[in-house]
C-alpha cells in the first residue's frame, strides 16, 4: 500500500469514527439499487437535527463515501459506486499478506 492510499484509508476510516455517520451508511446501504436518499428521510430516521445530519453528510462526502445530487430545492445521496469494496482491498492490503 503506497501512501496516496493510505491517507485514502485513513480519510475514508476516519469518517466512520461517528455512531450517526455510521447509521447514515448503514441506511444508504439498506437503499435498492441505484435508489438515493433524501435528507429529509434520513432525519427521520436519526434522532438529530437536520443541521447535524447534513453536518454527517458532508463529512461523509469528502472522506469519499458518498455523492449528492440536487434535485430542485433537495439533495438526494447515496453511497459512492464500489465504496465498500474499496475500502475492503484497502483493509485487506494494509493487513498484508500473512495469514494469521
Amino acid at each position: 500500500m503506497d501512501y496516496r492510499e493510505k491517507e485514502e484509508f485513513a480519510e475514508l476510516s476516519k469518517a466512520l469514527g461517528h455512531p450517526h455517520r455510521l447509521e447514515i451508511i448503514k441506511i444508504l446501504a439498506d437503499l435498492p439499487t441505484n435508489s438515493q436518499c433524501m435528507v429529509s428521510n434520513i432525519v427521520d430516521q436519526l434522532p438529530i437535527s437536520q443541521s447535524t445530519v447534513s453536518q454527517h453528510l458532508k463529512i461523509l462526502k469528502e472522506a469519499g463515501w458518498i455523492e449528492g445530487r440536487i434535485e430542485g430545492p433537495r439533495v438526494c445521496y447515496c453511497l459512492k459506486d464500489d465504496v465498500f469494496k474499496k475500502y475492503i482491498k484497502l483493509l485487506l492490503e494494509l493487513k498484508g499478506n500473512d495469514k494469521r
